[in-house]
């Protein structure tokens, strides 16, 4: 694991400015919420040259809550280099105010020396040769499916979408994308890929502490050098980003959950979708809602377009029963609202392009070593488990944020399973809200 901060700088063009740490930048405009100065008097005041002193002059005139300050700190930016995917949707998971990227499983390396090793990750000592063997497994079948795949496209082109106005250079990409996204599921969810994030130094501060609460080696070690990593920028702010009693209490519950919930559950078998949402419309007596849901989208161009108050202030929650953690890994970086899953393997999805029949013993194998660590009690369970295990999923936010996910994700490139999801979702929708029908864009995923 390695990790990087990315300073930000001011263009060549503001050269001329104030540079301040992204401390002093917040302990100012604290300062200056609180006197009717204006913002160049107290810069005046400011010796650039030794902002710890300014800070230290400032944070004495009154009592500010480090929180308070935090989110003045402007987007602090860090690279995270080969960690886990479950540590990638983790951080996705918890850092829901962050704006980031992680690396597509089509750009990664996909054999075994892309794994952390078992110790890092907290796999048993006893049960690490079972690991090592199953992930390699897991890997081969990976590449024998998207060899398989990848000549089948090509040998029968129908099966592939692709614009009949495509450029070669284009239909060889998309054939070779048909491939790499239905044998993904067989990739270990332990694979090693790269995030980057940028965020203030309060959610930086929130985000290293709950890291740093959990169970998993991984989390910790991450937690320690992203903060040693920040202390540079932000030293006063990331004191608070120590382990916290709260957090791990909580994370102690939801780990018991998961492993209660996943003995009773664990499957190889495929689940059949199930979607479930609820719409919520209620307002104060005193303020209700008089927009139609028409004028709340109609004015929109696309998906971008500003919605009206009907559908802001509409409260939507949607789960499904079978997400596959392929899919899960970008759903969740939706960031709106809360996400929650058990994150268990109640099923085993494939696309129907793969036989389960074909694999079954892998997916024994890997069934029985996930039972295994569930069993002792064990937070690495979740490195046994591959793309294709099926998890509930849960996503609470408003109408205006869903509609914008089921536009994105039916939409135009959207990949094959997200536009089935999505898809189920939005006709659940349809039925509680049919006056939308009209104005939400159910997209055909075309081309993948």
């Amino acid at each position: 694991m390695r990790i990087t901060g990315l300073a930000l700088v001011p263009p060549p063009t503001a050269a001329d400015l104030p540079k301040v740490t992204p401390e002093l930048l917040a302990s100012v405009l604290a300062r200056y919420s609180r006197s009717n100065e204006g913002i160049g008097t107290i810069l005046e005041k400011v010796d650039i040259t030794n902002p710890d002193a300014s800070i230290d002059r400032i944070l004495k005139f009154v009592d500010y809550g480090h929180a308070s300050i935090g989110g003045l700190t402007g987007g602090l930016a860090i690279a995270l280099d080969d960690i886990s995917m479950w540590l990638a949707y983790k951080i996705f998971e918890i850092a829901q105010m962050a704006d980031g990227q992680e690396s597509s499983t089509r750009y990664i390396t996909m054999d075994p020396s892309n794994l952390p090793s078992p110790a890092e990750i907290g796999i048993p000592e006893d049960l690490a040769p079972r690991w090592s063997a199953l992930m390699a497994k897991s890997f081969a079948a990976y590449q024998a499916e998207y060899t398989r795949l990848d000549a089948l496209g090509t040998a029968e082109p129908e099966r592939v979408r692709v614009p009949a106005d495509a450029k070669p250079a284009v239909v060889t990409r998309i054939r070779k994308n048909y491939a790499l996204d239905r044998a993904r599921y067989f990739i270990p969810l332990a694979t090693r890929t790269n995030v980057g994030l940028v965020q203030t130094s309060r959610m930086w501060a929130a985000t290293v502490k709950h890291l740093d609460s959990l169970p998993h080696p991984e989390a910790r070690a991450a937690a320690k050098l992203i903060r040693d990593e920040l202390i540079k920028q932000s030293p006063r702010l990331m004191r608070h980003s120590f382990a916290e009693k709260s957090y791990q209490a909580q994370a102690e519950q939801e780990l018991a959950t998961s492993l209660r919930l996943g003995l009773a559950r664990l499957s190889t078998q495929p689940l059949a979708d199930e979607v479930w949402i609820k719409v919520d419309r209620d307002t104060p007596p005193w303020l209700t809602e008089d927009q139609s849901i028409e004028e709340a989208l109609k004015h929109r161009a696309n998906r971008y377009g500003y919605q009206g108050t009907a559908t802001r202030r509409m409260r939507t929650t949607f789960a499904w029963n079978n997400m596959a953690i392929a899919e899960l890994r970008d759903l969740n970086r939706h960031r709106t609202g809360h996400r929650y899953t058990p994150l268990i393997q109640a099923g085993f999805y494939l696309p129907e392009e793969i036989k389960h029949a074909d694999h079954q013993a892998l997916l024994d194998e890997q069934a029985a070593l996930t039972r295994d660590l569930m069993e002792r009690g064990s937070p690495a369970y979740v490195y046994s488990l591959l793309l294709g295990a099926q998890t509930p999923f849960e996503h609470s936010t408003h109408a205006d944020k869903f509609i914008y996910e089921a536009e994105l994700r039916t939409g135009m490139g959207a990949h094959f399973r997200y536009a089935e999801h999505l898809s189920a979702v939005l006709h659940e929708f349809f039925t509680q809200v049919p006056e939308a029908r009209d104005w939400v864009v159910e997209g055909t995923a075309e081309p993948e």
